[in-house]
């Protein structure tokens, strides 16, 4: 089976587009001119990478070009963090120092013990993956850590009357905030293959490739996205906790995104 889609299939499946469409004009929605933008920019964003990536893997320096292109793809994810979750204090050096360091430790493990060969053919997509990921794990811890500590305020200024560390102190709330960005990512790893078949496994398929291959790419590629999750929440709880307490353990003035 071919896995080639013609001019003519990409248009077809605008069909699709156009049940949205329906869908939103039937039931008062509003958001049509939202999904024709949606529809617009995913495939100018789309096209202008695919000929990026087209260059980039006929360069004979194409793993420099691509390490620089995945400190671009980190930088733009910190600033759209940032404007994501304006209640937290640094967020964009917050942000880049997440997804870095799970950057850098999964790309180690992935490459370092030779799961998947060292060539900007496989190394832009993974890190694709795991800056993608961790941008929306670490937009939802740090809401969260903020949003805990803000309703928990006077619970933890009690816990620090009582002389307990600033990340003593938060510890309870970090912990449910760290669970509430966690669970998403543990639940669909666990559901993968029964309930849907993810979207490297169906393009590997689509592209011809023996089903079982198929699934030992996809399952390093889940396991590669938790671990790189499980790694931004961390970090970003530990560089939180210090920015929302003072040096003599008083909790800095939070506010909440609604």
């Amino acid at each position: 089976m071919s896995g080639d889609v013609t001019v003519w299939g990409l248009v077809a499946s605008l069909t699709l587009i156009g049940v949205a469409l329906v869908v939103s004009a039937g039931r008062g929605l509003g958001l049509g001119r939202s999904i024709l933008w949606a529809t617009l920019r995913a495939a100018v964003q789309l096209l202008a990478v695919g000929l990026a990536l087209a260059v980039t893997l006929e360069s004979s320096r194409s793993l420099a070009i691509s390490w620089v292109w995945i400190g671009f793809m980190i930088a733009f994810a910190a600033l759209v963090v940032r404007q994501r979750v304006p209640e937290v204090p640094r967020a964009t050096l917050l942000a880049a120092t997440a997804m870095g360091a799970s950057a850098v430790v999964s790309l180690t493990v992935l490459f370092g013990l030779g799961i998947f060969p060292l060539e900007a053919r496989a190394l832009i997509p993974m890190a694709g993956m795991v800056v993608g990921n961790s941008m929306t794990a670490t937009v939802v811890a740090s809401r969260r850590i903020v949003a805990e500590l803000a309703d928990k305020r006077d619970e933890v200024e009690a816990r620090l009357a009582l002389g307990q560390r600033g990340s003593t102190a938060a510890q309870p709330y970090v912990r449910s905030a760290l669970r509430t960005a966690l669970t998403p990512q543990i639940e669909t790893t666990k559901a993968v293959g029964i309930v849907a078949l993810p979207g490297a496994m169906t393009g590997l398929i689509l592209a011809g490739v023996d089903p079982i291959d198929a699934v030992r790419v996809q399952a390093a590629v889940m396991y590669l996205i938790l671990g790189s999750v499980a790694t931004t929440v961390a970090v970003v709880a530990l560089g939180l906790t210090r920015q929302l307490f003072t040096e003599d353990h008083r909790l800095v003035r939070l506010t909440r995104s609604e």
